[in-house]
């Protein structure tokens, strides 16, 4: 395949902070319609990568391309063609639910017609409706990261990325969400997720291991732990993490 039929195509992609090396010459390819996992400890680079990917964030060096455009050179039309689900919840807590949806149509550029459609159909795809006229305040986080998720879904985008979407919510919640990323996937959506919990992990299509801004495994679930002769993501995560290999 070449660059341009990957939905997301990165190679050698880097980013400093000062002397610090953040993320060191990352490199990878997801195909359109695929879950693609991103898996770390924490402070391993899968936010800093994340942003460079969404056009927040200018990488040091390298190269990706987002849906078709550059990250150097086209940051702002990534941003119109991505959805994005931050780490921390970004919505108006003092907005109703309904609110929130309608002042992002907005910001995406959407018309006054284009919103209203596109409200009642995200507020009946994720079951909202009955919290529509709440206060985004007083609803359990796995509501509001819901919510979140139909804001970024509003332009309807062919790439979504989602960072740490099910953090903090109940297994409950986190089970209800990975329902809908494979809803998503099998409507032809690019999803990128990245998670701290082993079991979501599986879940994913392929899934890439970062430390210290750089990845050092990349494949199928599967195909990892027999690698690793693992019978669980934690175990093939804590292996790749030690540099063990079997």
């Amino acid at each position: 395949m070449s660059q341009s039929e990957y939905a997301v195509y990165v190679e050698n992609l880097s980013r400093c902070f000062g002397s610090f090396k953040a993320v060191s010459d990352v490199s990878f390819k997801v195909k359109s319609g695929e879950i693609f996992g991103f898996l770390g400890a924490n402070g391993a680079g899968k936010t800093t990568t994340i942003r460079m990917l969404c056009g927040l964030l200018m990488p040091s060096s390298g190269n990706a391309v987002i849906a078709g455009y550059n990250v150097f050179t086209d940051a702002e039309k990534i941003k119109h063609n991505i959805g994005y689900m931050a780490q921390r919840f970004s919505l108006y807590e003092d907005l109703t639910v309904k609110e929130n949806i309608e002042f992002y149509g907005g910001v995406y550029g959407l018309s006054r017609k284009q919103i209203k459609i596109k409200t009642e159909e995200l507020l009946d795809y994720l079951k909202l409706w009955d919290h529509a006229d709440k206060l985004t305040l007083s609803l359990p986080l796995g509501w509001k990261q819901r919510i979140a998720l139909s804001t970024a879904l509003l332009h309807d985008p062919g790439i979504i990325f989602l960072d740490e979407p099910t953090s903090g919510v109940d297994p409950e919640s986190r089970r209800n969400f990975w329902t809908l990323i494979y809803q998503l996937s099998g409507k032809g959506k690019t999803i990128f997720v990245t998670t701290h919990y082993m079991d979501e992990a599986g879940f994913c299509n392929r899934l890439s291991i970062m430390k210290d801004g750089k990845i050092i495994e990349l494949d199928q679930p599967k195909v990892l732990k027999r690698k690793y002769n693992a019978n669980s993501m934690q175990k093939v995560f804590m292996s790749v993490i030690k540099g063990k290999k079997t």
